[in-house]
């Protein structure tokens, strides 16, 4: 997900996205340790060697069905489209400093996934990119632990009870009320390309917990929403961009586990194919989203964006109203 460095470059980029009240954006990144090339050469390495130990030390048997996954998996129109789905989410993800979840889950609902389905493949995906994102985020300073505390056992909790309901319902009549809602953060994203969003000047932090509590709960039941909702709250209140990100996104890696296997223990996840696929296409995101960045205006990107979500949206809307 996002990894900001200790100080943003006073940039034109930046100072886009700072009128149009987004974050900084992923092209002005220090770069953590692991994403360093000689710790990602020995790291692929160390997988390989490992997979190769795996395979000689197995049965020919199991080798075979471990094959036949693999041929299964690789064939499967759904893994490929899951690939495209998470190669564009973490592009604009990496663009704009948000919408992964909005963008993962409107397209999953779009290919027919259910509610619960498409929002236990983007959190348990999510599990794996904001693990890194936390631990980028405290390694270079990016989070006020204060505000993360504050943060943490609230988001927990909504994003629990959130995926409680969303597992307890048919998804065919949360089918509506889902796309209604990624309407209305698409709407939310095109608002922000028309008019901005500036911060105020910067209070005493009042229903953190609160805020916590409902985006937890939001993101959970609609696949996406932690950001949006959390930081661009706290930011146009006049918390500081950097501490306000780096707490957000440390602080969603625990929602994102806690989500995940609350979906995990109540529901039969067996949308692996769509996961391995997410992961899968986000992994190759960050050159494009670095190109994305470069090319088109953080507010074209908005437009882009906002319009895609609002359309699918109401198309999903439509098709369960039918």
């Amino acid at each position: 997900m996002k990894i900001r460095p200790i100080q943003h470059s006073d940039n034109a980029i930046n100072r886009e996205h700072a009128q149009l009240g987004i974050p900084p954006s992923d092209a002005d990144v220090a770069t953590p340790v692991w994403r360093s090339k000689p710790a990602l050469s020995i790291g692929l390495l160390v997988l390989l060697t490992l997979l190769v130990y795996a395979l000689s030390h197995t049965d020919a048997g199991t080798r075979s069905k471990a094959a036949l996954i693999a041929q299964n998996v690789l064939t499967s129109p759904e893994f490929w489209a899951a690939v495209a789905v998470g190669f564009a989410a973490q592009a604009i993800d990496g663009a704009l400093g948000m919408a992964y979840g909005i963008s993962s889950t409107t397209f999953l609902i779009g290919t027919g996934a259910s509610p619960a389905a498409a929002s236990a493949a983007v959190h348990i995906a999510e599990v794996f990119t904001t693990g890194f994102s936390g631990a980028s985020h405290f390694k270079l300073g990016n989070v006020d632990k204060k505000l993360f505390r504050r943060l943490v056992i609230p988001g927990v909790i909504g994003g629990v009870t959130g995926a409680y309901l969303l597992t307890s319902i048919d998804g065919k009549l949360l089918k509506p009320f889902i796309a209604a809602y990624l309407l209305l953060l698409g709407l939310h994203i095109l608002r922000k390309a028309w008019i901005g969003s500036r911060p105020r000047p910067q209070g005493e932090l009042k229903h953190v917990s609160k805020l916590a509590l409902t985006g937890g709960f939001v993101d959970a039941v609609g696949g996406g929403g932690w950001g949006p909702v959390v930081t661009s709250t706290l930011v146009g209140r006049g918390n500081d961009p950097r501490t306000t990100i780096g707490s957000v996104n440390a602080a969603e890696f625990f929602i994102a586990l806690a989500t995940g296997g609350a979906f995990l223990l109540w529901a039969e996840v067996d949308h692996w194919i769509l996961i391995a696929g997410l992961v899968f296409g986000g992994l190759f995101a960050a050159p494009f989203a670095a190109l994305l960045v470069k090319k088109l205006p953080a507010r074209t990107l908005l437009w882009l964006v906002g319009g895609l979500i609002s359309l699918l949206s109401c198309y999903n809307l439509y098709k369960a109203l039918a």
